[in-house]
C-alpha cells in the first residue's frame, strides 16, 4: 500500500529514462547541415526545456528559417523516429528500475519535451507501454519547461496531489518546472548537463547515476512507507 508520502512518480524521457540527448545533438547538426548551416555551441543549452514547439520557432528566428513551424517540427520528429530504436540506449538501470516499480504497483506517468509519435513508437517497442498511467508532452500542455504545466498535467491524470508526486528528472529547467509544481525531485545523471551540476545537485534531493540505486528497502521506505512487499 502506497502511503500519502508518495503515491506517482513522474518521469522525464529525453536524458532520464534514456540517453537519447547526444541523438538530439546529432539530429540539431544535420538538420542546419542541410541548410548550409553550423550548429552553434550554445544551441543545447538555449532550447533545453522547451515544447517542440518553441524550439521550432526559436530555429525559425534564429536562423531565419523558410520552412513552416510543423514543417521544422515534421522533419525532427521523422529524425526521431528513423533513430530513436536503433540509436539510444535506456539510463543506467532505468529498465529494471520501472519494471520494479510496476511490479510494486507503484503509478507512473511520462513527462516530457518530445512527441507523442516517438513515445508510441519507443515505449510498445520495449514492452513497457503498460507501465505508465498516462504520457504528458509540453506542446500539448502549450508551455515547456520550466513552466509546471506538464507536471501538473501528469499530476491531474494520475488523480494525485503534486505534493506527493516524486519526479525524476535530468535538465534544471524540468528540475524547475517540478519544484514550481510543488513536487519532489531526484535528478538524474546526463553528461549534456555537467555545465549546471552543482545548481541541479543543489536543488534536488538527491543524485543518481544509475536507477539500481534506489531499488531497495530503503528508498521504498522512505518515499513510500512501510516494508517492501
Amino acid at each position: 500500500m502506497i502511503t500519502q508520502q508518495t503515491q506517482a512518480i513522474i518521469f522525464d524521457f529525453d536524458g532520464t529514462l534514456v540517453d537519447s540527448m547526444g541523438l538530439w545533438h546529432l539530429i540539431d547538426i544535420e538538420y542546419l547541415g542541410k541548410r548550409g548551416l553550423t550548429c552553434p555551441n550554445d544551441l543545447s543549452t538555449e532550447i533545453s526545456g522547451k515544447s517542440f514547439t518553441e524550439t521550432a520557432h526559436y530555429f525559425k528566428k534564429r536562423f531565419s528559417l523558410p520552412d513552416s513551424i510543423e514543417a521544422i517540427k515534421f522533419e525532427w520528429d521523422t529524425m526521431s523516429r528513423e533513430n530513436i530504436l536503433s540509436k539510444i540506449d535506456f539510463k543506467p538501470g532505468a529498465l529494471a528500475f520501472l519494471s520494479w516499480l510496476f511490479t510494486h504497483h507503484i503509478p507512473m506517468a511520462i513527462a516530457t519535451s518530445n512527441t507523442r509519435s516517438t513515445l508510441e513508437l519507443f515505449l510498445p517497442h520495449y514492452g513497457i507501454a503498460h507501465y505508465f498511467h498516462s504520457l504528458h508532452f509540453t506542446c500539448e500542455v502549450g508551455m515547456g519547461k520550466p513552466s509546471p504545466d506538464v507536471f501538473l498535467a501528469a499530476a491531474k491524470s494520475l488523480a494525485v496531489s503534486p505534493e506527493n508526486c516524486l519526479v525524476f528528472e535530468d535538465t534544471l529547467e524540468g528540475i524547475h518546472g517540478a519544484l514550481a509544481a510543488g513536487m519532489r525531485v531526484i535528478s538524474v545523471d546526463d553528461k549534456y548537463q555537467y555545465h549546471c551540476l552543482d545548481s541541479i545537485q543543489n536543488a534536488t534531493l538527491c543524485h543518481i547515476e544509475n536507477f539500481e540505486e534506489l531499488m531497495n528497502e530503503d528508498f521504498y521506505e522512505h518515499f513510500f512507507g512501510g516494508g517492501l512487499v
